[in-house]
């Protein structure tokens, strides 16, 4: 299953900035667009891996995931 999120990118100056609108704390800022947005691909991955870990651990050890879709 792929996700699609939304990157918000814009020109500041020098620099590309960005950000997810659906992840708070998913940023970065580049030199180029395209570096900017591996950036915020592997910014997105890590969050979303964190925020997983975090959920699993809050659960304990009985717990069912469930997929679901908005």
């Amino acid at each position: 299953m792929q996700n699609e999120f939304t990157a918000v990118v814009q020109r500041d100056g020098p620099w590309w900035i960005g950000w997810i609108e659906e992840i708070p704390g998913v940023n970065s800022q580049a030199e180029s667009r395209a570096e900017l947005m591996e950036n915020l691909q592997s910014a997105l991955r890590e969050m979303l891996d964190l925020n997983r870990a975090e959920a699993r651990k809050a659960a304990g050890d009985d717990f069912e995931e469930v997929r679901i879709t908005a």
